[in-house]
């Protein structure tokens, strides 16, 4: 008898048919991509055999583009053209890129709205196009070596990449003809690959020094659950910034005089080389000619590069000292601290995170390939290839997200380090008589005033009913997905209105603003207590004296007297001019005394109210 294949209802291939999905390492330095073949997740090379594939693009005048390899060797050649750890661009404004780099980079940017762009002799190109070649080829690799078109994507992005630079990450992919499955963080891939191919359980810290980005995370891991308790890191540190500091004392050394770009882009070069080389050996040569045929030779030890990249290793500590406080951890809970990203290969960062950490960091897997191989496994799964070892994935999300309300402060709706997807929502109310409408304000970031967070977006909730103040019931829902982008909806109750927006910023946050912002926000926290609740105070005196006004207009001259209309009024200027000033004691007990003095007031309105609605009724109708 004939075996039948039953299909899931919908679903339109063979049920058992395996589905090619990749994961992919979209790198500062380098990128790769990786699938699981026979339930073991691979790196995959190029027709070189070479796995790494380095993040550099060259256009060239005649519309032939150079991608990895063949652009990487020719930097110093045509710096202007040949772009390189543009991942630090993503999402980012020229202010911010100008702020954070100081005229150091050799590329010629246009001041475009949005994020920034970078003129070539092939026309004006965004990181997100620069990004998508890069893609390109990937993809291009994995349907080769795979035999076929790809089911989907599941591509990196570091922890602490905001909305607008994890946005702009999907739509390289969009450009590069991928379907993203998922963007996953690279410290999470990270766990994922080292958690099931090496069976662990317990609280794992996950250090990632890449050559642009640093991550901490802090994860459970418990029978295949992978549980993200916290991150942390800073977004414009990597290894560029050790060969930047290496070029820098070249030059220094040398007693060079100033360099055009392409100098600068053979010392960054050179740099490098001598960075990876000292990572097994105790010296190493400085050697570059220069344009005018001068040439730079010069010996570099670790002593002297420990010195140059202290500063920048003790850098990635804060971080971490400050994710093991949100997660609720201490060092001795710390079961394995996993080393993610190539330059973790430099002993004096492996020494600094072992006397951080207290034990000897985990190096049984490739640094440079483990985020691509946790990526492949999580793309297997999303795709549908089921298996033995099948897991649950529980991300967070870095920043706080919430609205603005009266007096410019910030209600939080979803906590830094909710666990991801998630929805939340909470309610609202009108602030005037009659409103009709309502402008939402969404913003990112830890401190409790709105000029001290970062503005998202703005929409408009209109066709609210006219009710008295308060008496509006408008549920806001913020919905995070599992890559970490966000939808919010306004919706008001009795009536079904509602509005809603994807917030896509056309750039992120600065290199720095993360960092500063949550460094913010504990520095300032008693400072950050004392304006709401001075704000607050001042709302409910506002709130107070719009609502005497609005009642002594309708009903003053017919139920008080003058003295009584006048003791009000003079509490009305004594509020005002106490809610004028910062002292929240004053403006309390001002407001407790206009309350006090028009108690008597309200209770007549409520019988006049009242008789007003029953005259010329009888009991019985009643």
């Amino acid at each position: 008898m004939a075996l039948l294949q039953i299909s899931e209802p919908g679903q339109s291939t063979a049920p058992h048919q395996h589905r090619r999905a990749i994961g992919i390492d979209l790198g500062t330095t380098h990128s790769l991509v990786a699938t699981v073949r026979n339930s073991i997740a691979t790196v995959l090379p190029d027709e070189h055999g070479r796995v790494l594939l380095p993040s550099v693009v060259r256009y060239g005048a005649d519309g032939v583009k150079a991608v990895g390899a063949e652009a990487a060797v020719r930097q110093a050649e045509d710096p202007r053209n040949t772009l390189a750890s543009f991942k630090r661009f993503m999402g980012r404004g020229l202010a911010d890129v100008q702020r954070t780099h100081q005229g150091e980079l050799p590329y010629d940017f246009a001041d475009a709205p949005g994020m920034v762009q970078i003129r070539t002799v092939a026309g004006v190109k965004s990181p997100v196009e620069v990004s998508a070649e890069i893609l390109r080829v990937l993809r291009s690799r994995a349907e080769a070596s795979l035999g076929g078109d790809l089911t989907g994507a599941v591509i990196t992005v570091p922890a602490y990449f905001d909305d607008a630079q994890r946005q702009a990450t999907k739509d390289a992919a969009q450009l590069a003809g991928l379907e993203v499955l998922r963007l996953l963080n690279e410290p999470t891939a990270a766990a994922i690959a080292y958690g099931l191919d090496n069976a662990s359980e317990g609280v794992y810290a996950v250090y990632d020094l890449g050559g642009g980005t640093f991550d901490i995370s802090i994860l459970r891991l418990t029978k295949g659950v992978f549980e993200v308790l916290a991150t942390g890191g800073d977004s414009a540190l990597g290894g560029d910034d050790f060969d930047r500091r290496i070029a820098c004392w070249a030059i220094e050394a040398g007693q060079l005089p100033p360099l055009g770009a392409r100098d600068l882009r053979a010392l960054q070069m050179e740099a490098r080389e001598v960075k990876e080389a000292l990572s097994s050996r105790e010296a190493a040569r400085f050697h570059v000619r220069l344009l005018g045929g001068d040439a730079v030779d010069l010996t570099l030890d670790t002593a002297t590069l420990e010195s140059l990249g202290a500063t920048l290793v003790a850098k990635t500590l804060k971080p971490c000292r400050q994710a093991l406080r949100d997660a609720g951890v201490d060092l001795v809970d710390i079961q394995g601290v996993v080393l993610v990203g190539g330059s973790t290969r430099m002993p004096m960062v492996r020494k600094a995170v072992a006397e951080f950490f207290g034990q000897t960091p985990l190096t049984n897997l490739d640094p440079d390939q483990v985020v691509a191989l946790g990526a492949a496994r999580q793309a297997h799964l999303l795709a549908g290839n089921r298996s033995s070892d099948d897991w649950l994935l529980l991300d967070v999300i870095p920043l706080s997200l919430g609205i603005e309300t009266m007096g410019g402060l910030v209600e939080k709706i979803v906590p830094r380090n909710a666990t991801l997807p998630i929805a939340r929502a909470q309610e609202f109310t009108t602030f005037k008589d009659g409103q009709t409408a309502m402008r939402i304000h969404v913003l990112q970031g830890e401190r409790e005033r709105v000029d001290d967070c970062r503005s998202l977006a703005h929409f408009e909730l209109r066709g609210i009913p006219p009710m008295t103040a308060g008496a509006a019931r408008i549920k806001v829902t913020f919905e995070v997905d599992a890559d970490g982008l966000l939808a919010v909806t306004a919706r008001e109750q009795s009536s079904g209105t509602s509005a809603q927006v994807a917030v896509k910023p056309s750039y992120g946050l600065s290199d720095d603003d993360i960092a500063r912002m949550l460094r913010d926000a504990f520095d300032h926290a008693r400072d950050d207590l004392d304006a709401r609740a001075l704000a607050e105070v001042q709302v409910d005196a506002d709130r107070l004296v719009d609502a005497v006004r609005a009642a002594l207009a309708a009903d003053g001259e017919a139920l008080l007297s003058d003295a009584e209309r006048e003791a009000i009024e003079a509490c009305i200027v004594a509020l005002v001019a106490a809610r004028a000033g910062s002292d929240r004691s004053a403006i309390r007990q001002a407001t407790d005394a206009l309350s006090t003095a028009t108690d008597d007031f309200a209770a007549r309105r409520m019988d006049a109210s009242i008789r007003s609605a029953l005259a010329g009724r009888s009991i019985e109708s009643i």
